[in-house]
């Protein structure tokens, strides 16, 4: 068995498309390399995934993508994880993201354009929702936009806030969570430009800036966040491929929909996943990391990344390939950031990767 003080990593995988559920591996510290220990399909679809403490080790949170949806919370005694607690029902469809927050886990429901949050019990299981706060709106591009589509959910560093990003109303949420009740009570929102159909929002480590990437256009949002006020204003844009390729109109183009976008420990630098393009981008990052600039993208190692992660040393970075079945790693040049392709692994249908 593999003991906690060893590195592990979890993969998440889509079982409706032939994935195993969640996949447990062994990481090589010095090498970046996973070596598969086995897996678990006790959810259906688990797409996304999130790792947090418990009083005795560390819980593995896991939502299934399905209809309805739910989310459960897995022991890592062992070295496959085993389900702790009960399965619970997060009161929406489809749930894409989740995160932990003031004592809950707090869900993202994609087709229910919705945000539920269940609390998490002193043993790390999970109690039933303790509420439900629905988006409202839409966008310009009616096959994605028609309704509110709530993509992610994260807590800020300051843990004060749960933020939303929703690519159906081209927009991001800010909400309360209060801890003792699990009551979502939004307390704003900004619009990010229409058709951009944000995914996924990463904080800068300083904590004053995010940085939401669009699915619908390949374009990163530089935004100010003010954890005092709760206030998330946009600085302006920056486009995450070569110009022409991935615009999506164009003869010569090829649609492309990001997916993930990682900062660098040190603020230097950022990266995006490209589906489509099956890239990632390598962005760097000025001194204040106000300004974003596009200086390479490198093959993902696969086919249509569907999330990047980076290791806890923020040496190596992970690509989970959905299309092509595996999962790509890559040594990150301290210098200028680019990842350097290092070896991959066969996990059928891969959504996420995460560390523990």
């Amino acid at each position: 068995m593999i003991g906690n003080s060893a590195g592990r990593a979890f993969i998440g995988s889509f079982t409706s498309a032939g994935g195993r559920g969640i996949t447990a591996a062994a990481v090589d510290r010095d090498t970046g390399a996973l070596t598969v220990l086995g897996s678990t399909d006790a959810v259906p679809d688990p797409s996304f995934l999130a790792v947090g403490p418990r009083a005795d080790g560390t819980v593995l949170y896991a939502v299934g993508e399905s209809a309805p949806g739910v989310a459960a919370a897995f022991a890592l005694d062992e070295d496959v994880p085993v389900l702790l607690g009960p399965v619970r029902a997060v009161e929406g469809d489809a749930p894409t993201h989740l995160a932990l927050a003031a004592n809950h886990l707090v869900t993202a429901n994609y087709t229910s354009g919705s945000v539920t949050a269940l609390p998490v019990d002193a043993d790390g299981s999970l109690g039933t929702a303790a509420s439900v706060l629905r988006h409202e709106g839409s966008g310009p591009d009616t096959g994605r936009q028609e309704a509110p589509h709530a993509h992610q959910v994260l807590a800020d560093p300051s843990g004060d806030w749960v933020v939303s990003v929703d690519l159906g109303t081209d927009s991001v949420r800010v909400c309360a969570l209060d801890p003792a009740t699990g009551a979502l009570r939004l307390h704003g929102e900004t619009a990010l430009r229409p058709g951009t159909g944000p995914r996924h929002l990463a904080f800068h480590p300083s904590g004053a800036l995010a940085y939401v990437l669009g699915e619908l256009e390949p374009v990163l949002t530089v935004c100010r966040w003010d954890a005092a006020t709760g206030r998330l204003d946009v600085l302006g844009e920056t486009p995450v491929l070569p110009e022409h390729e991935g615009a999506g109109p164009a003869d010569d183009a090829v649609r492309t929909y990001p997916s993930e976008v990682v900062v660098a420990r040190d603020g230097r630098f950022l990266w995006t996943a490209n589906r489509g393009h099956d890239s990632i981008s390598v962005l760097t990052l000025d001194e204040s990391g106000e300004k974003a600039s596009l200086v390479a993208t490198v093959g993902c190692g696969g086919r249509w990344p569907r999330d990047l992660t980076l290791d806890p040393s923020g040496q190596w970075l992970y690509a989970a390939n959905e299309r092509s079945g595996n999962v790509s790693w890559f040594a990150v040049d301290a210098e200028t950031g680019i990842p350097r392709h290092a070896g991959s692994v066969e996990v059928p249908a891969a959504s996420c990767v995460v560390f523990a």
